[in-house]
């Protein structure tokens, strides 16, 4: 329980990382650049820690998906970017296959 609460904990910081780095407009602003640096070197410390307890494989299948489904939600929702069919057929394929993946996946 304690490695999917850091995961959760590495997942929110990614998220929040990755829009700093969006702000950042290619690392010309300062405070979003340190920000989204920072704020990527904890979560992958936080992953460290999860990787204690649960499996690499499904970690970063969770990591990765989650990070990328709300990312892609991010963008749409704070940014205001474009989602087209296929991106959004791409976004629901990755939801699933992380459900899959940690319905029988090694952790199991």
């Amino acid at each position: 329980m304690k490695g999917f609460l850091l995961l959760g904990a590495a997942i929110l910081l990614e998220l929040f990382s990755t829009s700093m780095l969006k702000a950042s407009a290619g690392f010309t602003k300062l405070l979003p650049s340190v920000t989204s640096i920072g704020g990527m070197a904890a979560s992958f410390y936080l992953m460290s820690f999860a990787l204690t307890t649960i499996p690499l494989g499904i970690a970063y299948a969770i990591w990765s998906g989650v990070g990328t489904v709300f990312t892609a939600l991010i963008g749409i929702l704070v940014w205001k970017e474009h989602l087209s069919v296929f991106s959004g057929a791409g976004i629901v394929l990755i939801a699933v296959g992380v459900v899959l993946l940690n319905l029988k996946g090694a952790g199991h």
